[in-house]
């Protein structure tokens, strides 16, 4: 189901995010502690993550490379997806624990010494690594049209605000020569990363829940349906992504003297038209009814 070009593609963007983070989380953590910088550091947890996030991708694309077998007649394309949610549960989990550790340093006045100029020095480096990183996987993931890597190329340029929020903190730690500062801003970026993973979980859970707010989509189907001449009212339509294509369910109406061959050929036109309009269609079923044929519809979308 999944071709080997987006196999290759999703390769090549974990080889590179997983070397590319490896090094930013060491010069982070190294600067860190060298310097006293709590936030640094939990900036440096994050990249480790990404890390632990490029190791999986890897995983992911050995297995929805597989084919479609007796246990798995849609394929492996999923793996993806359940590969994005558990990503958000790794973030979720790294920026709890982040903001646990500062919270505590804040409450209870915990004396610490003023960042020095390492963690400034790393930071900087770690802004321009991420932007490079994030283009480097959004690319890659609008290529191969991966979920996966778009979710994670998300998640390097909000570790670019990130690092940004820790820079400030610094900064003023510095300036005003107040430790705590840096604290706070550590439960910032904390709280950054829950904002970030959320939001990753939610697209996620969306495609593994076959749901999805944007009805643009259907329109186009029920577009393509209008253009076939004697193929009417499309309803029972449900659309649902398997590793970023479309499998797609249709009832239609047709004039009830057509024969069985005809109706085929009718549902065939339907088929092509729809994926004229859309890109990434793995699998179209339309099934064909006689028109006028009313049915209670417990299920999908109709138009209007």
């Amino acid at each position: 189901m999944v071709d080997k070009k987006k196999v290759q593609l999703i390769r090549a963007a974990s080889i590179t995010a997983l070397i590319g983070n490896a090094v930013l989380a060491a010069i982070k953590i190294g600067t860190g502690i060298q310097s006293g910088s709590l936030a640094v550091v939990g900036d440096g947890i994050d990249s480790s993550v990404d890390v632990l996030i490029a190791i999986m991708s890897l995983i992911v694309a050995r297995i929805i490379s597989r084919p479609a077998d007796e246990d798995h007649p849609w394929g492996h394309g999923k793996a993806e997806t359940v590969a994005t949610a558990l990503l958000s549960f790794m973030l979720f989990f790294a920026g709890a624990q982040l903001i646990l550790n500062s919270g505590k340093e804040i409450i209870f006045s915990v004396e610490r010494e003023v960042p020095s100029l390492p963690a400034v020095i790393g930071t900087f480096i770690s802004i321009a690594g991420k932007l490079l990183l994030g283009w480097m996987l959004y690319t890659f993931g609008k290529k191969s049209n991966s979920s996966m890597l778009k979710a994670n190329s998300k998640n390097m340029f909000a570790d670019v605000i990130l690092s940004a929020g820790v820079l400030t903190g610094l900064g003023l730690s510095m300036i005003f020569n107040i430790a705590i500062i840096d604290s706070i801003f550590a439960l910032l970026v904390g709280l950054w990363i829950l904002k970030s993973a959320l939001e990753i979980f939610h697209e996620a859970n969306a495609e593994l829940m076959d749901g999805g707010s944007d009805k643009s989509y259907y329109m186009e189907v029920f577009e393509a349906v209008k253009s076939v001449e004697e193929a009417g009212h499309p309803h029972r339509v449900r659309m649902r992504r398997i590793a970023g294509m479309w499998a797609i369910d249709i009832d239609i109406e047709v004039p009830g003297n057509k024969t069985v061959l005809e109706g085929h050929w009718i549902a065939f036109k339907v088929e092509k038209a729809i994926k004229e309009r859309l890109d990434n269609v793995y699998d179209i079923m339309v099934h064909v009814e006689p028109k006028g044929n009313m049915e209670d519809e417990g299920y999908g979308l109709s138009e209007g």
